[in-house]
């Protein structure tokens, strides 16, 4: 009955929304950088991509949140766990100090995971669990 008053009254259907939840956090310090792309040359990065979605969750709140993806497509979600809120990946001789994770939770060996490993398809709202990985 909504898509049928949608139709009349000629309102678009709003952005789909994605639901993250993050597991294995060691600790709700600081905050989650969450970085939402459809652009496989800005992943993980999105400075990269002026379209992604970049926003910064309390590790408080990383137990549920919500991105609201800008429209259907092909998705990939990168976070860190910032854990001294200075808004970076800290490293210590090129290892990830802090926590990261993307989504889908792919196998890690050598750097980041490509797009495509990470990447899932967005038709409406949809659930994401990402699960925390700590190299030191």
């Amino acid at each position: 009955m909504a898509a049928l008053a949608a139709l009349l009254t000629g309102a678009s259907a709003p952005p789909p929304t994605v639901d993250v939840s993050i597991t294995g956090l060691r600790n709700t310090k600081g905050q989650i950088l969450v970085c939402l792309t459809t652009n496989p040359k800005a992943f993980p990065d999105c400075s990269k991509d002026k379209a992604s979605v970049r926003m910064a969750v309390k590790a408080t709140d990383a137990a549920d949140f919500a991105v609201h993806a800008p429209g259907v497509g092909t998705y990939a979600i990168a976070v860190v766990h910032d854990e001294n809120s200075n808004n970076k990946m800290d490293l210590a001789l090129f290892l990830p100090k802090e926590g990261f994770g993307f989504s889908r939770n792919p196998t890690i060996t050598v750097g980041p995971p490509s797009f495509k490993s990470a990447s899932f398809v967005v038709t409406g709202d949809m659930h994401q669990t990402i699960k925390m990985k700590y190299m030191l």
